[in-house]
């Protein structure tokens, strides 16, 4: 019985070793900030990973401009401590739009692995419906108007992923309004079928809508397991 217990505490132990040299960037949704994935944030340094979690004036700029102001402040924390060796990105809505954005045209070579939560990876049925509507412009500003599926859509423009990904969608709704125009089940901003996209490696979906996901339970320790193994099999 000891020799089981002391294999298991080393094994819990050089598991956090591992992971110390392993960074993680949280890159919140639109008209978020860092504090809605606090809780994501937590839960993954208590697994030993060194995080940065990003504010980003998401009703501010175009979504090529974005992903330039998040991803990089993302790598420059993550690269100011010099023993990390591995940089992951968990997102959740345009977060994960911001990723895809950035590594259409540049690299990181330190990538590791990337979970997103409840991405609009094909456009939002909701945003071509809804952005004539009076307070659009306030509620999402220009990066809101590229997320539908027309020909402003920057998710349609960007094609296939070549990197680690792992996708979680919601398909419950706390607003009927948009989950309305949208093809069910939704998670009351996207589609279950607009999260996907083609490239990605494991896809799993939630009983969460899309406002709360990435605090709930559930879809913190699928997101810890993919990072850990690249699946969402537990």
């Amino acid at each position: 019985m000891k020799q089981v217990m002391v294999t298991v505490t080393l094994s819990l132990l050089l598991g956090n070793a591992a992971s110390a040299s392993e960074c993680v960037v949280l890159l919140h949704g639109l008209a978020r900030t860092s504090m809605s994935l606090s809780k994501m944030q937590d839960a993954l340094e208590e697994d030993g990973y060194r995080t940065a979690n990003i504010d980003y004036p998401s009703r501010e700029h175009e979504i090529a401009e974005l992903a330039s102001i998040a991803v990089e402040e993302g790598l420059t924390n993550c690269r100011a401590d010099e023993d990390v060796e591995k940089i992951h990105f968990v997102t959740h809505s345009l977060g994960g739009i911001l990723v895809r954005q950035y590594l259409s045209t540049q690299s990181i070579d330190e990538l590791g692995r990337v979970v997103m939560l409840g991405p609009p990876n094909q456009g939002s049925d909701a945003v071509d419906d809804l952005d004539g509507m009076p307070g659009f412009d306030w509620l999402n500003g220009p990066a809101g108007h590229q997320l539908g599926k027309g020909e402003a859509s920057v998710p349609l423009a960007l094609g296939p992923v070549d990197f680690e990904l792992g996708v979680i969608a919601g398909n419950r709704t706390i607003d009927p309004i948009t989950s309305a125009v949208l093809e069910n089940p939704d998670d009351g901003r996207v589609s279950l079928e607009d999260t996907k996209v083609e490239g990605m490696d494991d896809f799993v979906v939630v009983e969460h809508s899309h406002a709360f996901m990435m605090r709930m339970r559930r879809p913190i320790e699928l997101t810890k397991t993919f990072l850990r193994t690249g699946s969402f099999e537990q």
